[in-house]
């Protein structure tokens, strides 16, 4: 039997949550239905009557809620991570760094060139021995410090390009334990007439050098001719240049310089040549971006005809015949069209910058027949501009007084993003917009292919990896060169990472290496280095601070690195570090930005982290591959493709003649065995 109470407490319980408005019968049809709103209800709390407690059991009520709502969030963020931890391969084993060089400041930039690796800080830059990572000698004569450096090997000699925080770029001769200052390239003595250099590139053996250069609101590239056979001369014959009219501004040069071994850790001894002055480089040429483009001034077809001399310029898109009021019609009827994609999405216009490259003699780059060029000179200068659909190809065979037009312009369907050169010049690669990779061979003078990213992938970098085959489970390299046959890591702005692979005339093919990943953001790669030593290697380079070698052949990450302790990254991260050409090894920098604004600052230690593949066991068969024989080669019908057309029709050709002269012989000695035979058969008759 129910007593009242609790049957008038159950009736409230009922009626927990209730509508203000009166119920009404709804419409068949769904649009007049009735949108409800959090204000058209109330909550009403049944049990208040019997729940109401008074203090401090209120309080504590509350405190017991809030701790299990925060216990259930840290249940929800765990299950979060093991869910992801369920989808991941196993850690890779981790390998620390062979040597420390611990740095009174932090670096901010590194180059490597032969056995040495040139590091820039504070004031100057320094010099280190590549195998035992020594310090060999210190230049540190600026007021500011160096942000960026290049190094370019001449054969015997080395060319050094540090650029300071003012934009200054200044060239240096490394050449048998000297140093030598050649010129500071845009440094002028009117401050407010100052120019920044953005970037250089320096050609193929060193015969010529661009610097990008940024003043007064415009933009430009300088390329000059480097002297350096006078350089040679120069230096094995010294004559000191004295000139009292020139003032040194801030570098005292015409000095002997060199450093006390207390201030080294080494026994070589490089002294810096301040006395010694060297031929400057030549400046040849000027060049600006293109103009956009505008409504025609010619008055007939045949005046755009006249202007385009010997096909120059030709595909550029600056000789038409198209008029101002067809361009603004054409505006307006775009602009009308996509009205509601265009509107607020219109961003200021940024200054332009260009990406260029020196390429050697080619099919593509050929020079004209009266100018003599070596095999391994440069000959032609390929840029590209930011927003632009060409690659204009300039003539180095020319002086500053010579009009700068291209001789060549490649058009794409697309704005280049991205671009690179193989280290051997021979092949090319274009990056445009919408997600289009177009694979040139220099060398022979015809694409490869085209081939596309996926959807909403857009590329970041490219870096070519050298020609390698898999023989015997191994990464190998062949013993003798290849043709026609590129592979390349495409890293995209999704933190995806790709393989494109193109040979011959064989549709070029792309597999993902590595996914974008969806949960774990720190893993995302942001930076992606080729190991030349090692045939099919990568190092991979994640916001986390891991660093990872992966064999893109199978593909899978190999070990990973990491420094003996731990740092606080920069957000996003770029590290710092440099591979050398032929040694298995890399040198990383150790970050910690947040600290070094601390007043614990000079507690800091700042390192270079010196990684040697050989020293650890487990690469110690990756590190010594060996190469395939070219015997293998022909041999074997998985690697005769890998081989030039000449040789392998050269092969078949000769596999063809020996089957024939195989099948000759076997015709000659089933005809000796007939006639044999039919002998036996008249002497046995006879008798």
């Amino acid at each position: 039997m129910s007593s009242p109470k609790g049957s008038k407490g159950r009736k409230i319980k009922l009626s927990s949550f209730v509508q203000k408005v009166p119920l009404e019968v709804p419409s068949p049809a769904e649009h007049d239905w009735p949108k409800d709103d959090e204000e058209d209800f109330a909550f009403k709390d049944s049990e208040q009557e019997l729940d109401f407690l008074p203090q401090p059991y209120r309080m504590i009520n509350k405190m017991v809620n809030l701790l299990f709502d925060q216990t259930w969030e840290v249940i929800m963020r765990k299950d979060v991570v093991r869910e992801a931890e369920k989808g991941q391969a196993p850690l890779a084993t981790s390998f620390p760094p062979l040597i420390e060089s611990k740095l009174n400041k932090m670096p901010n930039c590194m180059a490597v060139s032969q056995d040495y690796v040139f590091i820039g800080g504070a004031k100057g830059f320094s010099i280190y021995n590549l195998y035992d990572a020594k310090r060999l000698y210190v230049w540190e004569k600026l007021k500011v410090d160096v942000t960026s450096i290049w190094a370019a090997d001449l054969g015997n000699e080395i060319l050094i390009a540090p650029v300071d925080e003012m934009g200054i770029a200044r060239l240096f001769y490394f050449y048998k334990d000297g140093l030598f200052l050649i010129k500071a390239i845009n440094e002028v003595d009117d401050t407010s007439k100052q120019t920044t250099c953005l970037k250089m590139e320096i050609s193929h053996g060193g015969d010529f050098a661009a610097f990008l250069l940024q003043g007064a609101g415009d933009i430009w590239l300088d390329v000059y001719k480097l002297p350096k056979e006078s350089w040679v001369k120069e230096v094995e014959h010294p004559q000191p240049a004295i000139n009292p009219k020139k003032k040194v501004k801030q570098l005292q040069l015409n000095t002997l310089d060199s450093v006390t071994s207390e201030n080294l850790e080494t026994d070589v001894n490089i002294c810096f040549r301040g006395d010694i002055k060297l031929s400057p480089p030549v400046h040849i040429m000027k060049i600006k971006p293109p103009k956009p483009v505008t409504g025609t001034t010619f008055k007939s077809p045949l005046e755009v005809f006249a202007r385009i001399e010997d096909c120059y310029g030709l595909g550029s898109g600056q000789n038409h015949f198209i008029k101002d009021i067809q361009w603004e019609q054409q505006a307006a009827i775009f602009k009308a069209s996509f009205k509601k994609h265009l509107d607020g999405e219109w961003e200021e216009e940024r200054l332009s910058t260009a990406t260029f490259y020196f390429l050697l003699p080619s099919c593509i780059t050929a020079t004209p027949a009266d100018v003599k060029s070596s095999p391994g000179v440069a000959c032609v200068l390929g840029i590209h501009w930011t927003g632009s659909h060409n690659f204009f190809l300039y003539s180095l065979n020319r002086t500053l007084k010579d009009k700068v037009d291209p001789e060549g312009v490649w058009p794409c369907a697309a704005p280049i993003t991205a671009s690179r050169l193989s280290f051997g010049c021979s092949y090319l690669v274009l990056a445009c917009e919408d997600g289009v990779l177009t694979l040139w061979d220099l060398a022979e003078g015809f694409p490869l292919g085209v081939v596309a990213l996926p959807e909403e992938c857009s590329c970041q970098s490219i870096h070519f990896l050298k020609h390698y085959l898999v023989h015997e489970g191994q990464n190998v390299y062949p013993e003798a060169p290849v043709k026609s046959q590129m592979q390349c890591v495409v890293l995209c702005t999704d933190s995806s990472l790709h393989l494109v692979m193109a040979r011959g005339a064989r549709e070029p093919t792309i597999s993902v290496l590595v996914e974008s990943p969806v949960k774990n953001l720190d893993e995302a790669i942001c930076a992606v280095a080729p190991v030349p030593a090692l045939p099919g290697m990568v190092l991979t380079f994640s916001r986390n601070g891991s660093v990872q070698l992966m064999d893109v052949a199978k593909p899978q990450v190999i070990c990973a690195f990491a420094p003996p302790r731990t740092y606080c990254l920069a957000v996003p991260w770029k590290p710092v570090f440099v591979v050398p050409l032929n040694h298995p090894c890399f040198l990383l920098r150790g970050d910690h930005p947040d600290e070094i604004e601390s007043e614990d600052a000079k507690d800091i230690q700042n390192s270079i982290f010196y990684f040697n593949l050989k020293a650890y066991p487990l690469l110690e068969n990756i590190c010594n591959p060996g190469t395939v024989p070219q015997t293998d080669m022909t041999d074997s019908m998985a690697f005769a493709q890998a081989l030039p057309l000449e040789k392998r029709c050269e092969i078949f050709l000769q596999k063809r003649f020996q089957k024939l002269e195989k099948k000759v012989k076997e015709q000659e000695h089933g005809t000796r065995l007939r006639r044999y035979s039919l002998l036996l058969q008249r002497e046995t008759s006879r008798k």
